[in-house]
């Protein structure tokens, strides 16, 4: 896995802390920046956070390249909604010999490791005959109509792919470009932050919070999952039960990247 923070609107902390500024004060517009010093903006972030005020972190964004995770994994991520996504086409990409993730639980024991591989080299085996099968058929189809072979032969092989890829398992790596505002990075990692969030979108989620906390220390001391940004856990009876060790990971994972 592999994720990297690749843009976010400049002065984050302070952008906020003006937007803030204006809905308390009859100041014009182009002087609300005046005063604003570090501690003002803190004290600005804090408020707002205290008092649920989340509107202005709309006007701060990040966005994220993220690469080497699964389907299984970015399937979960591109349930939230209030984001932007761009993700590599297995339409448009061709997939022989496409490149997989393995669970640690899996990769521990090896004999489902061996199974696991096993079935991978299958479903790879069968993409490719499919992919070709296809292929030559649709090429015979676009030469039927009048196109020279090399025409024909390119686009038969995207739809080759656009069915071929019925057959890709979960486990298919995959890459996407992600961007959210600090509001909606708040709620994705008030879930997937969380003990209870499956491993690998935790382990996305977690280092997401990381490259954050390098840029906008301030706005981020508050995010986490709920038990670390609300003070307690709201999955009741279904709760990791660790709310104490997770607030301490998460309190020491700020200090360290602060």
């Amino acid at each position: 896995m592999n994720v990297k923070l690749l843009s976010h609107t400049p002065d984050a902390e302070k952008l906020i802390a003006t937007a803030a500024k204006l809905c308390y004060s009859s100041s014009d517009i182009e002087s609300l920046r005046d005063g604003l010093t570090e501690d003002k903006v803190a004290s600005f972030i804090d408020m707002l956070v205290s008092i649920g005020h989340e509107s202005v972190l709309e006007h701060v964004s990040f966005t994220f390249g993220i690469e080497g995770i699964s389907r299984a994994c970015s399937h979960q991520l591109v349930r939230h909604r209030i984001a932007s996504y761009s993700q590599k086409s297995q339409r448009y990409v061709n997939e022989n010999g496409f490149e997989f993730i393995t669970p640690p639980s899996i990769a521990e024991v090896p004999e489902a490791k061996s199974e696991y591989d096993r079935v991978i080299a299958e479903i790879t085996e069968s993409y490719e005959k499919l992919a070709d099968i296809l292929t030559q058929k649709h090429t015979a189809e676009f030469m039927a109509q009048g196109l020279d072979e090399k025409t024909a032969h390119s686009k038969a092989s995207k739809l080759a792919n656009e069915d071929a890829r019925f057959i890709l398992p979960n486990a298919c790596e995959t890459k996407i470009v992600v961007t959210m505002n600090v509001r909606s990075l708040f709620n994705f990692f008030r879930h997937r932050c969380c003990n209870r969030a499956q491993w690998e979108i935790r382990a996305v989620a977690v280092e997401m919070l990381r490259l954050c906390i390098e840029v906008a220390p301030h706005i981020f001391s508050h995010a986490g999952p709920s038990c670390v940004a609300e003070g307690k856990c709201p999955e009741g009876k279904m709760t990791c039960g660790k709310i104490n060790e997770v607030k301490e990971y998460f309190s020491a994972f700020k200090q360290t990247e602060v």
